[in-house]
């Protein structure tokens, strides 16, 4: 029998089947579909929403089309002849700068911080967009992610609201810029736009309060600390937070590296220069805050409120060198007045803490309330004893005062002093440097003053300095202040007296005078010399010279009290402020600084009349020119008094500056063209000096604003000549001494000048002699009534 060898079937569960493959696969596709599906369904949804979310939005955004023609607010700034901005105002402190006037300097540092990708990007950035949703998910917050363009349109159009709905606004917007306007419209908007602090808006204008210089002239250091303020300009002010200001400075010109527009030397450089900051928000680098003022009421009265927003830019006849001389001038004088006065004490006195950082904070806080003044600065006191007194300055400075530097306030370190006065640990001082750079302590002066100088050929005003400090008091004395001009008026009586036949040469007696009750209808009256003490018959030049108030007296009684006051409103003056009275000879009237300098000027030009004036244009932010002023003719239409008598008056006042009360002026200055008269009113309460070279017209004039006793040392000579020769000595540096030409109608007879008309030989010699009487006289002595007599019968200084 024969074996089967055939082989078995194999068994079923070692066979591989598709039905068990099947259902393996048929889950994982259907999983797969499943994932996808719900991916489409999602987008799809989102895509809707946003859609949704877009077409309800979009209707909403605001029109656009206006930025194509930006027009930001704008302030009125003022500036000097030269171009010096000497003022600003508005709301927002803006320059105005096209993108092509920007420096590439600037622009890349703002580039490598804010929008490294600006001209290649189309307004948003995706990723960085992605990235701030998810990190600020469930939180209203933004973060990072905003181009140049996305704040363009939230800084113009949108609020501060951080919300996903803002966001969405954002977006829109930035998708409308950027179809409407080229990158450079953009960022053009940007960098005039963007607030940075310290009231700057835009670039130019933050160049300009941080570092006082305009945008064009920055360097890569100080472009890349402007780069750092828009993030958080508080924060990252180079004024009030320097260490952070600093830090930012210093990535940002790591990231103007990393992307290439600067190289490393360039970056080592900057890095290590050191900035100039600005200690203060004014831009201003000429103190003519009365000038701007005054122009800023007078474009107020022209443009109203658009003043302060259309961008007008004031062009004004000041002299910036000249400005500053001038202001420079009278601190100095009133605070050299100010160190022979009584010391009144600190100004207030705190309780320091015993530990260094506590007390930090109230010296801090103290004189963040007490700011410095110029170079009157403000510290408080540490220690102090009766050999010297230590003290803090605000931005830490330690100051040390001892020696000369303590006379000032000598009483106020005495142990007997009054507790108000005592200077000890606590008070605040003030002190300044001095000219050996030690330290001295001083206080603000409570004596005001005021200085204006004119060019007597054209009225135009080359100087102002209205009063000690505009913040502290910004009341302008050269225009508003109505004072006494004491002996400073006298040479418009004189000027009278020569059209009466009276000459230089002419002798008068100083002799005394009296006039009774039955004369004045009143009390008696007996005027006198500033020193008590008469000299006899002396000539009238030698009498202006040596300002003689009997002489003025006998002069203004021969020419008519009611003829010299209609003369002197040829020079400007007001009539019914200088009654017809003798007293009229020592200057009882009123005037202001402004007046006097038009008076003088009239002496100075050969005769004219000219009104002072300020502006010379007005251009808007394109330079369109708005308005226009030329200087005026001298001609004689404006003619007020004989060129001759200008000529002889100019000669009397060169006198004064010779050899007389302001002799001073050509000794110091060494130049022979100079003219002016000293003044100083009843009890020392005014002092003046009112002078001119023929291309420039100067009146200082110094007082209390409630009239009192400046002290009785105190004259125009001692305290006022000294502010106009230190302004003198700088104005007239480069200008050659001139010589005024004889006119017709005077000759020279012995080395004196006369009309030709009253030389030699004719018209009056002498007035009044030595034991004359004027009680037989009543009818050419008129005086004023009792109640005005009382007021102006003293004022018999120089």
């Amino acid at each position: 029998m024969v074996a089967n060898t055939t082989s078995p079937p194999p068994s079923d569960k070692n066979k591989p089947t598709a039905s068990r493959q099947q259902p393996s696969r048929h889950w994982a596709v259907r999983a797969l579909l499943l994932i996808s599906g719900m991916l489409v369904a999602g987008a799809t949804s989102v895509l809707l929403i946003l859609a949704i979310a877009l077409a309800t939005a979009y209707p909403n955004l605001p029109d656009i089309s206006d930025m194509s023609d930006y027009r930001p607010k704008l302030p009125l700034r003022v500036f000097s002849a030269e171009g010096v901005l000497i003022g600003e105002f508005g709301e927002e402190r803006r320059h105005l700068t096209p993108i092509q006037d920007i420096p590439k300097v600037m622009k890349e540092a703002v580039l490598a911080i804010e929008d490294a990708r600006f001209y290649q990007h189309g307004g948003v950035d995706y990723i960085g967009v992605a990235r701030a949703a998810l990190a600020n998910l469930g939180r209203i917050k933004s973060q990072g992610a905003s181009t140049i363009t996305m704040q363009v349109a939230r800084n113009v159009y949108l609020s501060s609201e951080k919300t996903y709905t803002r966001k969405i606004y954002e977006i829109l917007l930035t998708f409308k810029l950027e179809h409407l306007l080229t990158k450079d419209q953009i960022l053009e908007i940007y960098m005039n736009q963007i607030f940075l602090g310290n009231r700057a808006y835009g670039f130019a204008a933050a160049s300009e309060a941080y570092f006082g210089k305009p945008l064009k002239d920055i360097s890569v250091a100080e472009a890349a600390m402007l780069a750092g303020l828009p993030k958080a300009p508080s924060a990252y002010n180079p004024i009030s937070n320097p260490k952070r200001a600093k830090s930012r400075q210093l990535y940002i010109i790591d990231r103007m590296l990393e992307n290439g527009f600067i190289t490393a030397s360039q970056a080592d450089v900057a890095k290590r220069e050191e900035l100039k900051v600005k200690n203060g928000s004014s831009t201003a680098a000429v103190h003519a805050e009365f000038v701007a003022e005054t122009v800023r009421q007078l474009m107020f009265a022209q443009y109203g409120p658009e003043t302060y927003t259309r961008g007008l830019n004031v062009y004004t006849t000041l002299n910036a060198a000249d400005q500053t001389a001038a202001y420079q001038a009278l601190r100095r004088g009133i605070m050299n007045y100010e160190r022979r006065q009584v010391y009144r004490g600190p100004e207030k006195f705190v309780s320091l803490p015993g530990t260094p950082a506590e007390a930090e904070d109230v010296i801090d806080e103290t004189l963040a309330e007490h700011p410095d003044n110029g170079d009157v600065m403000s510290a408080v006191v540490l220690d102090a004893n009766t050999k010297k007194i230590t003290a803090i300055r605000q931005n830490g400075e330690m100051v040390e005062i001892t020696g000369e530097g303590l006379k000032p306030a000598q009483s106020g370190l005495s142990d007997k002093a009054a507790a108000n006065i005592r200077i000890r640990r606590g008070a605040v001082i003030r002190v300044v440097r001095t000219p050996k750079s030690s330290w001295e302590i001083t206080q603000l002066p409570e004596v005001e003053g005021a200085f204006v100088a004119i060019d007597p050929r054209s009225g135009a005003i080359k100087a102002l300095v209205g009063g000690f400090d505009f913040e502290k008091n910004k009341f302008n004395h050269v225009t508003q202040a109505w004072r006494q001009p004491g002996s400073s008026f006298k040479p418009f009586i004189y000027s009278a007296a020569l059209e009466h036949g009276v000459t230089p040469a002419t002798i008068i007696n100083d002799g005394p005078l009296f006039f009774s009750a039955g004369v004045t209808g009143g009390q008696p009256w007996e005027p006198k010399n500033y020193d008590g003490k008469f000299e006899g018959p002396m000539s009238m030049r030698h009498a202006l010279a040596k300002s003689k108030n009997m002489v003025s007296i006998r002069i203004l009684q021969t020419v008519g009290a009611q003829n010299a006051q209609e003369w002197i409103t040829r020079f400007g003056f007001d009539a019914e402020k200088h009654p017809a009275y003798l007293t009229m000879a020592l200057g009882a009237g009123s005037v202001t600084p402004m007046q006097m300098a038009t008076a003088y000027s009239v002496f100075a030009n050969g005769g004219y009349r000219v009104n002072p004036w300020l502006i010379t244009k007005v251009t808007d932010q394109k330079g369109k020119l708005l308005a226009e002023t030329k200087a005026p003719a001298l001609d004689d239409s404006v003619r007020a008094i004989d060129e001759r008598n200008a000529f002889v008056m100019s000669s009397l006042l060169q006198e004064v500056a010779r050899s007389g009360t302001a002799a001073r002026a050509q000794a110091t200055l060494k130049r022979p063209d100079l003219y002016g008269k000293t003044g100083t009113t009843n009890d020392s309460m005014d002092t003046w000096f009112a002078g001119y070279q023929p291309t420039l017209a100067a009146i200082t004039w110094v007082g209390y604003d409630t009239p009192r006793k400046l002290g009785d040392r105190e004259t125009g000579g001692g305290l006022s000549l000294p502010i106009w020769i230190e302004f003198m000595a700088t104005a007239l540096k480069t200008t050659p001494i001139m010589e005024v030409p004889v006119p017709e109608g005077v000759v020279n007879s012995g080395g004196e000048w006369y009309f030709t008309n009253y030389a030699p030989g004719s018209g009056i010699s002498t007035l009044g002699s030595a034991n004359e009487s004027t009680d037989n006289q009543p009818q050419v002595i008129p005086l004023p009534p009792a109640d005005e007599k009382r007021k102006i019968l003293d004022l018999f200084k120089n």
